[in-house]
Order: structure tokens, then sequence, then C-alpha cells
């Protein structure tokens, strides 16, 4: 059977096909993103800091080693607890990703959070987090104009529980940026 390629109802159905198998490449991403961000979150949870090395993008990772790495998180294991972590909106652009995530745990038996939104970036295929590496950061986002005047740079906000609700902390000497 031949397929009249003049045809409407051929063209709307080759159409309908294209946005279909857009939507779920978008939805392949995003749920692989969503699926880095909590295997990231597990291996620092499970102080698995060796794995979690490898999940960062390879200019992260020229720049520290990764007994560099290990040794540092090794230091600060015993200061937090980390709980569980809501992974939230992802937005996803070529090689690039943000997803806002709050993050709950405590340190020195004070409950607490972190508001943070993740970047990250896709090398060889693999997304790697890049939330804590703002050179790497800034290099995607001037690559990626569009995607940078709808996602820029969030600064992480921590919250403590102090009387049943969450109270704000604002480290001394820094102020909450406005806007």
């Amino acid at each position: 059977m031949r397929y009249n390629k003049t045809n409407p109802v051929f063209t709307v159905f080759a159409g309908l096909t294209i946005l279909l198998a857009a939507n779920v490449v978008r939805a392949s991403d995003d749920s692989d993103v969503r699926a880095t961000v909590e295997q990231v979150f597990q291996q620092l949870k499970n102080k698995n800091y060796e794995a979690l090395y490898d999940t960062l993008p390879e200019g992260s990772r020229a720049r520290m080693s990764r007994d560099r790495f290990t040794s540092a998180l090794r230091r600060t294991q015993d200061l937090y607890v980390l709980d569980r972590v809501e992974i939230g909106k992802v937005n996803v652009s070529g090689n690039i990703a943000t997803v806002d995530t709050v993050l709950f745990g405590s340190v020195a038996n004070t409950e607490g959070k972190i508001v943070v939104q993740q970047y990250l970036v896709r090398e060889e295929g693999k997304w790697k987090v890049a939330t804590g590496d703002r050179a790497t950061i800034r290099r995607f986002l001037a690559a990626n104009p569009a995607f940078a005047r709808k996602f820029q740079i969030r600064e992480p906000r921590i919250f403590v529980k102090k009387d049943g609700g969450w109270v704000e902390f604002i480290p001394p000497k820094r102020e909450r940026p406005k806007g």
C-alpha cells in the first residue's frame, strides 16, 4: 500500500508522530535527570563517596582528585545526617538541566532542610551533577543563553525547624539576596 504524502491525513499523522516522539524523548530526559538526582542523594546519604565522585562532570574531576574529594566529604560526614530528598520541577534543554530539590536531614540534632536548585550536564550520554561547580555551570549557561535567561543560578537556602515551623538560617555576614 502506498501513502500519498500530500494527503492531509498523512500530514497530520506524521506531525503527531513527530510530536509524540519529542515528548517521549523529553519524558525520558526528565526521568533520567530525576533518577540521577536520586542516585546522587542516595550515594551521599550512604556515604558512598567514591561512586559519588563519578557523578561529577569531567571539569570538576580534572580540578579535584578522587582522594581530595572523598577526604573532604569524610571530614564532614559526622556533622550531618541526610533523611530524604524531594525532587520538584525538572527543566532540560539539550545537555543541561536544572532540578528543584529540597534536602531534609539534621545538623547537630536540629532538623533542617536545604532548598537547592541542582544543575546537571550531560557528558557522553550520562547526566552529571554540577551543582557545586560554578565554572561548569557558567560555561554551560553561557553556551545556552535562552536556557540561562529562564533559569538563573539560585543560591541554596537553609532552614531549621523551630517551634514547629521552618525558619531560614542566614549565616553571619551574608544577607539574603533581594528577588
